[in-house]
């Protein structure tokens, strides 16, 4: 991140209203902005969790979905999650599709940075194995869904809230938990 990168400001209706430099919009008054977040799964079904680095502002060192990040202005959400895929995972994604389009939340971190975010979801297919970006990821794992979400409602608190909040949501976890409850 650079101060010359910006995000997109949003009004409450999720209209654009102008951009601020990403460094000023993750605070203790954090404007409503856009972003997205991307979860990613291989041939065997198996879905990519990262551990964020330790030098991210917020939820350092929290697990987390595949990536997420910020389409710059004027950027097509999609283009910015490739972007992304590359930047930090060193992936080239297939089957890209958006699961939940209006995905919105805010939440506080320990620190009392928030995020506030208009935040669509997608899921993405890959053939690659990841090649961690380490100012962005610190650790990656291929796991279970079923695993995954035992996991997240086991231990909320270990994962960013942002991922607990899409799991409740997404059919990509709660078919596999009713799998798994059924052996």
């Amino acid at each position: 991140m650079t101060d010359t990168d910006l995000v997109v400001l949003l009004d409450d209706d999720g209209q654009a209203i102008g951009t601020a430099p990403k460094s000023t919009v993750h605070g203790a008054e954090t404007a409503l902005h856009l972003a997205f977040s991307c979860h990613v799964v291989n041939d065997r079904g198996q879905v990519l969790i990262t551990r964020r680095a330790l030098g991210k502002r917020t939820w350092p060192g929290v697990w987390t979905n595949s990536f997420c990040g910020h389409p710059r202005p004027a950027e097509q959400v999609v283009a910015a999650v490739r972007r992304h895929a590359d930047l930090e995972l060193g992936l080239t994604l297939h089957d890209l599709g958006v699961a939940l389009p209006l995905f919105r939340y805010r939440a506080t971190d320990a620190a009392g940075i928030v995020e506030h975010e208009v935040c669509p979801v997608y899921i993405a297919r890959t053939d690659d194995e990841p090649s961690l970006n380490p100012r962005e990821v610190l650790d990656a794992r291929w796991v279970e869904p079923a695993d995954l979400a035992v996991s997240l409602e086991a231990t909320p608190w270990a994962f960013s809230p942002w991922l607990v909040l899409q799991a409740e949501r997404l059919r990509l976890f709660s078919g596999a938990v009713a799998r798994r409850r059924a052996s």
